[in-house]
């Protein structure tokens, strides 16, 4: 089925990709909406304008808009146009998304895909965070984290590659403080650096943190293509 894909450049909408042409589907378009700011319930936001990097990497077109409100009633109206558009100029057939746990996320884009006549395709819904988590780095999937707000969560995650060992050290933290492995409620935002969808990986040269002792955001100021070894 030909597909386009509501992208972020987080762990999950790249992830959901990669699981949609596992099962033989193609995504012919990726459909990226900036929202005006990070309190936005149904986009993702931090860094969001270096997703265009990723999508040149992966050869895929991208479609990529910015919104000048916080009403999430504009959102899903853009949205909608959005993808009305991406049927119209390549005569898309569904929606691939990397929801897992958010109701409110998944009865939008549904909405959207029955108004638009669209399969939806939801590979990760209700995945179980911890086998999602490992099979993320078992997939060679490099990830950093680009905003905390969680308690448990400290500034020394901005910026960090997720491995192995931080893996193991947030299950420990999940377990003392109750967040979601997954980051599923908000609790951190990330940013795909290399995947096997990739042909180049991106190297961060430039960068800055915020942190106001809860919360804290990791914003990338320069970044670059590199050939994969």
């Amino acid at each position: 089925m030909k597909l386009a894909a509501l992208f972020s450049g987080g762990k999950d909408s790249t992830y959901a990709i990669y699981l949609a042409r596992k099962l033989s589907h193609s995504v012919d378009v990726l459909l990226t909406l900036h929202p005006y700011s990070n309190e936005s319930h149904l986009l993702h936001h931090p860094n969001i304008k270096f997703t265009s990097l990723q999508a040149e990497s992966m050869k895929i077109p991208q479609i990529i808009e910015e919104i000048s409100s916080i009403d999430s009633k504009v959102e899903f109206e853009k949205l909608d146009r959005l993808v009305t558009s991406a049927k119209e100029d390549y005569s898309i057939e569904g929606i691939v998304h990397g929801g897992i746990l958010s109701k409110y996320q998944k009865d939008n884009f549904s909405l959207i895909c029955e108004k638009n006549d669209l399969e939806i395709i939801s590979p990760l819904w209700n995945t179980k965070p911890e086998s999602y988590m490992k099979e993320l780095l078992e997939e060679n999937f490099e990830y950093i984290i680009t905003s905390v707000s969680s308690d448990g969560l400290n500034d020394s995650w901005l910026g960090q590659i997720i491995d192995k060992n931080g893996l193991e050290n947030l299950e420990k933290l999940q377990k003392k403080f109750g967040f979601n492995l997954n980051f599923e409620g908000g609790e951190a935002e990330t940013f795909v650096i290399n995947c096997p969808l990739f042909e180049k990986s991106l190297f961060i040269q430039d960068s800055s943190t915020q942190w106001d002792g809860y919360r804290g955001r990791f914003e990338i100021l320069d970044v670059k293509l590199k050939d994969n070894a």
